[in-house]
């Protein structure tokens, strides 16, 4: 008997206390990507998040979970789902939240640029077709003064170079040696498309639909937005000086 064939996609979802939503994010990307696979990535949540994930999985042969042994941040958390991703051959590998203000029914038009060629897509929510729903006007306003500190400092393109829903092919994330990435928060995800955008590689950016989560609590703190803040200005000044200097 033929073994199975590996699905094109990998959808990755770190964790961290997050047994209130996470059953439902599954659900809703089963239903969207029915051929994709599933990893959640969970840093041993003392809510039992750990053990949700290890019962979805027992029910479906398409959820798999890495136990991390503590809380060790954003971009570690990918690094390790990356790797196991990329080991088990997928050439298709995704970052989504797994407190549902990402949208998985939005996951197909995310994925179609890949199918055309791009190189990496981004969720984006500052585009005409994008949008961000339920939030303060303050948390737009620290959103877009992020994005906008971060598309100046490093003369990025990209209109939500912070979003955290993407999808990369295997090639790109080779390319740009995710591995290496110095950010451990939400920099990450700065770091990452800044790489792909500076190699040149074809980036589609995708409106979708932010919505603030309806369950547990956000894990952002004024510790990650301030190590991005300094990565970013570290980076555009160290790219401002080898241009200089070269």
């Amino acid at each position: 008997m033929m073994p199975e064939a590996k699905a094109k996609a990998l959808v990755i979802i770190p964790t961290y206390n997050e047994s209130q939503s996470l059953s439902g994010v599954v659900e809703r990307i089963r239903r969207a990507l029915p051929d994709a696979e599933i990893l959640v990535v969970d840093d041993a949540s003392p809510d039992g998040t750990g053990d949700l994930a290890d019962r979805l999985a027992n029910e479906d042969s398409r959820v798999h979970v890495l136990h991390r042994a503590k809380k060790a941040g954003l971009g570690l958390a990918y690094v390790t789902g990356f790797d196991w991703g990329l080991a088990q051959d997928f050439d298709t590998l995704v970052e989504l939240d797994a407190d549902g203000s990402h949208q998985p029914e939005q996951l197909p038009q995310l994925l179609a640029p890949l199918d055309l060629g791009a190189a990496m897509a981004i969720g984006t929510r500052w585009i005409p077709g994008g949008s961000v729903r339920n939030w303060p006007w303050f948390r737009r306003a620290i959103s877009r003064t992020g994005t906008w500190f971060a598309r100046v400092s490093l003369r990025s393109q990209l209109r939500d170079i912070t979003s955290g829903m993407r999808a990369f092919r295997a090639s790109t994330l080779k390319m740009i040696h995710y591995e290496t990435a110095s950010a451990h928060g939400y920099g990450f995800q700065v770091e990452l498309a800044w790489r792909a955008e500076r190699a040149g590689l074809a980036i589609a950016q995708v409106p979708i639909d932010f919505v603030e989560r309806a369950e547990g609590k956000s894990k952002m703190s004024i510790g990650i937005v301030l190590e991005a803040l300094w990565l970013v200005t570290k980076w555009g000044c160290q790219a401002r000086f080898k241009r200089r200097s070269g």
